[in-house]
């Protein structure tokens, strides 16, 4: 396989650039890209190395000709200008976006009711806290299982899991004072997003090119979650002082309607606008991630000064160690995000040494952090909240440290791309895996303490 790394690597861009196209429905996509392997693998067998064959396989892409035409005009150092320029042709239009748009609304307003519902049956306690997610869930996939068009097969593989999920949230004896239960609530929306990852992909998540769009989708996601809610924010600030002025207080019907309607609401319609809008996003993405990434170096460096200076590691507070953790799954997650918005065919540069630096202050800041959870446990015994503390930190430990590898194997072209990539796409299973494990057997084990 690492010898067609190259030939993946351009089916990759290509994917991704006409996933960012409205020339043809999303829904089309996985079948337009069979159909470009099979024409690739043709070619191959008839004697053209990789290059030539994905070539001419794009040449012959009929379906796709006025796509071809932008990504060549946007490619145009490359030799795929002169084989992929085609004459204009009609594109396939996706669903009609009247119809996409009453879709999301449906979808934003049912969760509204589920989460609404939620709050009236189960209290703003411990049990909404832990069913949040589950509430809202099956609205965002229902979303990508009408864009997706997915099979029977994989609406049974996501109502499993989910159902096991469920049953175990509320049938489990959690003990109100104990932290297996908060746990878990702070688990399982990693299994939710994975899950939601697999809708999204229509079930193929074995291809390391639809979860890498996965996690480019799951940054431009957040992306435009927080604008809705920065703009929401600002016009009902400004509703709710008008109101005073005229003596009616709003905050009765913002904490009982607006804001269970409106979360969940802006969930569902900003993953909408992130498949309507993908190519405003593609400008956003590189941009965000030049800027993020220095500033996050530095924090690292100053985070490590003060860890390294506080004196002996057993004493930190437990509350700046969580925050820690914190701070380091979002580092992850702006390097993802980062590699995502790369393009695999370009040579390495100054940005991808300092995405090496990022991964290596990342991975000295968690070495600190585990001697000091590491010290805390010999010195007060295991416990639920150590234990999943320590095994995030060890998954974020070998995680790092095989990305440094590889991030500095293709510096010193000795690696491609594609394997950092895919290194990343296909280590990001075993979190879910380790919050099932958090949700699902650590309250037994723990005695629901």
């Amino acid at each position: 396989m690492e010898e067609h790394a190259g030939l993946e690597a351009q089916i990759q861009v290509w994917r991704g650039y006409v996933a960012r196209r409205r020339a043809i429905s999303p829904a089309d996509l996985d079948e337009l890209e069979d159909h470009l392997r099979e024409q690739i693998s043709e070619r191959r067998a008839g004697g053209l190395d990789d290059d030539e064959a994905f070539l001419v396989a794009i040449k012959r892409m009929g379906n796709l000709d006025a796509v071809s035409r932008e990504f060549a005009r946007e490619h145009s150092e490359r030799l795929w200008k002169q084989l992929v320029l085609l004459p204009e042709g009609p594109a396939v239009a996706g669903p009609p976006p009247r119809r996409e748009l009453a879709v999301v609304l449906s979808l934003a307003v049912g969760a509204g009711l589920a989460l609404k519902a939620g709050l009236t049956w189960l209290g703003e306690d411990a049990a909404l806290l832990r069913n949040v997610g589950l509430l809202v869930f099956p609205f965002l996939v229902a979303y990508f299982a009408w864009k997706r068009r997915i099979t029977a097969r994989t609406a049974i593989a996501l109502a499993i899991p989910f159902a096991i999920l469920v049953l175990a949230l509320n049938t489990y004896p959690f003990d109100s004072d104990g932290s297996t239960w908060l746990l878990a609530a702070l688990h399982v929306p990693v299994i939710l997003w994975l899950l939601a990852g697999v809708a999204y992909v229509g079930g193929r998540w074995r291809s390391d090119g639809r979860r890498m769009d996965f996690v480019r989708f799951t940054g431009e996601l957040a992306i435009y979650f927080i604008l809705l809610a920065l703009g929401g924010g600002v016009l009902i600030g400004l509703t709710f002082a008008v109101l005073q002025l005229v003596g009616l207080d709003l905050e009765p019907v913002l904490e009982s309607w607006i804001l269970p309607f409106a979360v969940p609401g802006a969930l569902v319609v900003a993953a909408w606008l992130v498949e309507a809008k993908q190519d405003v996003i593609e400008n956003i993405a590189p941009v965000l991630t030049r800027v993020f990434t220095p500033l996050t170096i530095a924090m690292l460096l100053a985070m490590l000064i003060v860890l390294t200076t506080a004196g002996r590691l057993v004493d930190v507070d437990r509350g700046l160690l969580i925050l820690m953790d914190a701070i380091l799954v979002l580092v992850l997650c702006l390097l993802l995000y980062a590699l995502s918005a790369r393009d695999p065919l370009a040579p390495p540069g100054f940005f991808d040494a300092l995405q090496l630096i990022l991964v290596a202050a990342a991975l000295a800041v968690d070495a600190v952090m585990l001697t000091a959870m590491l010290a805390r446990i010999a010195e007060f015994g295991f416990s639920p909240n150590k234990v999943a503390a320590l095994g995030l930190n060890l998954l974020l430990l070998v995680h790092l440290v095989r990305a440094a590898w590889l991030s500095a194997g293709f510096l010193r072209g000795r690696r491609p791309f594609a394997a950092l990539e895919r290194w990343q796409t296909r280590y990001l299973p075993v979190y879910g895996a380790w919050a099932a494990v958090v949700v699902l057997v650590f309250p037994p084990v723990f005695a629901f303490a």
